[in-house]
């Protein structure tokens, strides 16, 4: 999911809720954790609980939300350990598929790879946080299904879905999603059958990336120590 060019989709009734609730997810309007309540959605937007739950299945298929049984729907909640964690599976797994993509790319999968980034610079001078993580996620998505891998190609596929939310709570630099100039040297690399170069890149483009988001411990608010230790 999380592929903005799936003009099908786009004409089914239920992508406009799916489309309000990720946005709201990623601009925080909608803090993890948050209960979706089917039947209130339905009345929000005045469409039956059918299409409510169809938008619901694919917040689901991107990992910004989990249906949690007898309880329902609600925004995922991933930890800092788990972002690290899926990060890291990236920086091992997203090199080996740049430079496999580099080496079966043709000139309609470069032009692809240039409307997706273009799609993200849009995006991002637009001030649409949004759709920027889903150009930039599909980016991805699109060099690992160049590579045509089975196995890589789905694990980036899982990963990046893993990697939208991750990307929304614990981003720091705001003004962006991936740098521009490095989606701009991957598609060089790729263009120009540079396996070893876009390797390399796309292994220190997930490490800046990595870099940029706040996993470090959470700051606790200091007590006093009477308080801490108040006798009963």
């Amino acid at each position: 999911m999380f592929k903005d060019d799936r003009s099908a989709e786009k004409q089914t009734s239920w992508w406009p809720i799916y489309k309000a609730l990720r946005d709201a997810i990623v601009s925080h309007r909608l803090a993890p954790g948050t209960k979706l309540p089917e039947d209130e959605l339905a009345s929000i937007y005045a469409v039956s609980r059918t299409v409510v739950r169809s938008a619901l299945q694919a917040l689901t298929h991107d990992r910004l939300a989990r249906l949690q049984p007898n309880r329902g729907t609600f925004i995922s909640s991933p930890s800092k350990t788990e972002a690290r964690d899926v990060f890291e599976a990236r920086i091992l797994i997203e090199p080996k598929v740049a430079a496999i993509a580099a080496g079966n790319a043709k000139k309609s999968d470069i032009a692809k790879l240039h409307k997706h980034m273009q799609a993200e610079h849009e995006a991002v001078q637009s001030g649409d946080t949004s759709e920027a993580i889903a150009a930039s996620a599909q980016f991805h998505i699109e060099i690992a299904e160049i590579a045509n891998h089975t196995v890589f190609t789905d694990f980036v596929r899982e990963l990046v879905s893993n990697s939208s939310l991750v990307v929304a709570l614990y981003w720091k630099r705001r003004e962006t999603t991936c740098e521009s100039h490095a989606h701009e040297t991957l598609i060089e690399a790729i263009a120009n059958g540079g396996g070893s170069e876009a390797a390399d890149l796309m292994k220190r483009h997930l490490e800046d990336v990595l870099s940029g988001m706040d996993l470090g411990p959470a700051e606790r608010k200091q007590e006093r120590l009477a308080d801490i230790l108040r006798l009963r």
